[in-house]
Parts: structure tokens; C-alpha cells; sequence
């Protein structure tokens, strides 16, 4: 098989299936591209005929209807999938001969001597056929279309040399122009200039498909990081403008959310592993959603905890609002988990949040070998001692009176008036804290 692609062998399948798409989308691009050109060749046959009555053949009509078939097979067989190696390369034969059959056919139709066809301009639309090749990405095939091109116009030149009376060569320009003699120089040059486009163009071409190999694995690279890491931290790593280092670190003013499952290691104890894991996995797909559609950004999971984080990854002027919203609505979802589970006779998920805000920082932790972008800081910290709280103070969710404080400036409003706790005794805090309870 006939093949201009052993430099994506190396590439894992899906991108290998994925660059194939593309130049098979292409070949239909092609396809249809040549079928336009005919409509060009419409205004040949609405035009009075230039040739002499008595030639003996007509080869433009002949050839265009060649063209209009294999072009229409060529169209056929892209959208199947199935124009690509040896045959796709006898396409781009077919389709560069006959324009020089067509080139050769002139001095027939017009009855002159065989240096007459090399006279003509319709060489030209060889650079077309050429060109053509190079929305499939491919220098492989813009070579082979050069290639034979190169060679098909060096053979009509040896046939008119060969064909022609002696003396039929000049050297002089002038006379080249104005009669049917042959300049060889001329077409020399014609056949330097053929391979001079196919080669500068085949070297674009490669390069091209270089960057192109490099983006989709650089793209599909950052989709699966995007499935490793929240995609503001993929993000953020990918348009970074310098090395990620350990030991850099941001202050970011910010919101630190946490969710968790109430008594999950006793709750996990009376379920097999796959449904211990199918349970996390459910929970966690309830709660991801709703956390990234009011901007956060999951810093982490620790077993059946979820910690979040709002205004430091993608910084933002709302961010208590947006954590205090996130926070009502993956609790209200978390009700309704429970009513279906309910429905299935299944026990009910209690899950407990707590939300703090103040300066985080912000940066990669770990060595050169395994880096993990995380948050630091007193928030964070609270926020943990928060969420234990709930169990001693009977709450669902808690939040500081400062966080709550901040999301009501911030334009959140809540549905019904919330309780403030003041004064209250959190285990590892030096002082008392007060705060709001949220559920």
C-alpha cells in the first residue's frame, strides 16, 4: 500500500483515527473542488470553437466527461472512507495525465506540428492539481502530483522533439514566441518551475503537518488532563508562560468550600467495594456540576470529601456569592438524590459542607516527578474544623459570619432568614468563631 503517513504511527490510535477524519474530510473538499472546475469548462462549450472544421477530433469533451468520472468516483469513495493509499494515489495520477493528455491532444485538434501543445497555457492548470493536494495535509501526495506532472511534461517535450522536422529547435527568444519552434531552454525552466512549487510546497506542507500532529496530541493531552484536574487548574497549567515550579506560591483572596458524607466510613462498612465506589461515583458527579457552573474549582477529593475552592483558580468579584449559591443548590440536589433513593428503598446520603473565605495561597506542591496544584492557608484549614462542627452544633451546612457577610455584598440573597450562632467553641480553634448556619 502506497503510504505518506509513518509519521503518525507513533501516535496512539484515536489521534491516529482522528487525523485520518480530517483527511478524509479533505479528499471530499478535493472531490468537490474538481467538480466545480468543470463548471469553468462549461464556458468551452458555450463558446464558438476556435479549430479548424476539418479536425479530426474533438478532445476536450472526451477528456472533461474522463474527468467528470473519476472525479464523481473519487467523490464517492471519500465519503466512504475509502480514498487513501495506493488508490488515492492512482487518482492523483489520473487526474494530472489528463490534463496532459488533453495538453498533447491540442496539436491534433488544431492540426499543427507537436511543439504547438507545448505552446499552450492550459499548463498551468497543473499548479491547481498540484495545490489541490495540499488541503489533505500530506506532502507525500503534493510530491506525487509534482512528480508526475514533471514527468509528464518532460515526455511531450521529447515527443515534439522527436515528432517534429529538422531545425524545429531555435535558440533565439523572439522566435520561440512568435513561431512553432521549440525552445528547449523554455521548457526546461517550465519543468524546473513544476518541481520547484511541488517541492517548496511538499517542505510547507510537512511542516504543517507537523504542527498539525502536534496540536491534536497537545489537544487531546489537555482534554485527558481536563479528566485528571479541575479544568481551571488544566487550564492554568496549559497557558502557563513559564515552567511550573515547586516553591512558587499566589495569595488569592477567595472561598474554600467543603462537602463531605456524614459517618461514611461506618455507612461504606455494609456495602460491597463496587458499591462503595458507585456510591462516591454518583455523589461526586451531583456535586462537580453544580460546583463548576458557579465557577469553582475542585481542589481536591479526599475519600467522600469534596473540597472546592471559588476566586482562586479563575478569580472572581462574586466569589463568596458564588460558593454560597453553589452550596444551596448541591444541598437541595442532594435531597432529591435522597428522595430517589428513598423511592428505591435505599438509605439516605447525609451529607454535611461548611464555607469559609480570607487569603489562600495558591500554588504547586510536590517534586519535579509529581506536582499537584493545591490551596494553603487558614481558610482551608477552618473550613475542615467547620465541617466536623456540624455534628456537634446539628447542622447540615456552616458557614463563617464573615463568608456570609461577604456573599450578601456580593449580591447573594437567601430564600429564608439564616441563623447566626455567635461566640461558638470550634475544636482546633484558639478563639471563638461566629457563625451562620446555612442548612
Amino acid at each position: 500500500m502506497l503510504s505518506f503517513s509513518s509519521d503518525i504511527a507513533a501516535l496512539p490510535e484515536r489521534l491516529r483515527l482522528a487525523i485520518r477524519e480530517q483527511q478524509a474530510a479533505a479528499e471530499i473538499l478535493i472531490a468537490w473542488i474538481q467538480l466545480a472546475i468543470v463548471l469553468f469548462s462549461l464556458v468551452y462549450a458555450l463558446s464558438p470553437k476556435a479549430f479548424p472544421e476539418m479536425s479530426r477530433i474533438e478532445p476536450v469533451p472526451l477528456v472533461l466527461g474522463a474527468y467528470v468520472a473519476i472525479t464523481l468516483s473519487q467523490l464517492g469513495l471519500a465519503y466512504l472512507r475509502r480514498l487513501a493509499g495506493m488508490l488515492l494515489g492512482a487518482f492523483v495520477v489520473a487526474n494530472v495525465m489528463l490534463l496532459l493528455v488533453l495538453i498533447w491532444s491540442f496539436h491534433i485538434q488544431y492540426m499543427q506540428p507537436p511543439s504547438f501543445s507545448l505552446k499552450a497555457p492550459t499548463l498551468l492548470s497543473v499548479f491547481i492539481f498540484i495545490a489541490l493536494r495540499a488541503l489533505r495535509v500530506d506532502a507525500g501526495y503534493v510530491l506525487l502530483a509534482g512528480f508526475v506532472a514533471a514527468a509528464g511534461w518532460t515526455a511531450l517535450v521529447a515527443y515534439a522533439l522527436a515528432e517534429s522536422l529538422p531545425g524545429a529547435v531555435t535558440h533565439d527568444f523572439i522566435e520561440y514566441i512568435t513561431s512553432d519552434r521549440i525552445l528547449v531552454g523554455a521548457e526546461i525552466e517550465k519543468i524546473i518551475a513544476i518541481l520547484s512549487v511541488t517541492v517548496i510546497l511538499a517542505l510547507a506542507i510537512s511542516r504543517a503537518r507537523r504542527l498539525l500532529i502536534r496540536s491534536v496530541a497537545e489537544r487531546s493531552a489537555a482534554h485527558e488532563l481536563s479528566r485528571f484536574f479541575d479544568p481551571g487548574i488544566a487550564t492554568r497549567i496549559r497557558d502557563a508562560e513559564h515552567h511550573i515550579r515547586v516553591g512558587r506560591g499566589e495569595v488569592c483572596e477567595g472561598a474554600v468550600l467543603i462537602f463531605d458524607i456524614r459517618g461514611f466510613t461506618a455507612f461504606s462498612s455494609h456495602l460491597a467495594p463496587d458499591e462503595v465506589m458507585a456510591l462516591l461515583a454518583e455523589y461526586q458527579a451531583r456535586l462537580i456540576p453544580i460546583i463548576q457552573k458557579h465557577g469553582g474549582s475542585i481542589d481536591k477529593f479526599l475519600g467522600d470529601g469534596v473540597i472546592a475552592t471559588f476566586g482562586v483558580a479563575q478569580p472572581s468579584p462574586a466569589y463568596a456569592a458564588d460558593a454560597t449559591v453553589a452550596l444551596d443548590e448541591a444541598l437541595a440536589e442532594i435531597d432529591r438524590w435522597n428522595a430517589a433513593r428513598h423511592t428505591a428503598g435505599l438509605d439516605p446520603v447525609a451529607v454535611n459542607a461548611a464555607l469559609t473565605i480570607g487569603p489562600v495561597i495558591f500554588g504547586a506542591v510536590g517534586d519535579d516527578t509529581r506536582l499537584e496544584y493545591t490551596v494553603i492557608g487558614e481558610p482551608v484549614n477552618l473550613a475542615a474544623k467547620l465541617d466536623r462542627h456540624n455534628k456537634k452544633s446539628g447542622t447540615r451546612a456552616l458557614a463563617t459570619r464573615d463568608a456570609f457577610a461577604m456573599a450578601f455584598a456580593q449580591g447573594y440573597r437567601p430564600k429564608a432568614p439564616r441563623q447566626t450562632l455567635r461566640a461558638c467553641r470550634v475544636e482546633g480553634t484558639d478563639a471563638p468563631v461566629d457563625l451562620v448556619v446555612l442548612a
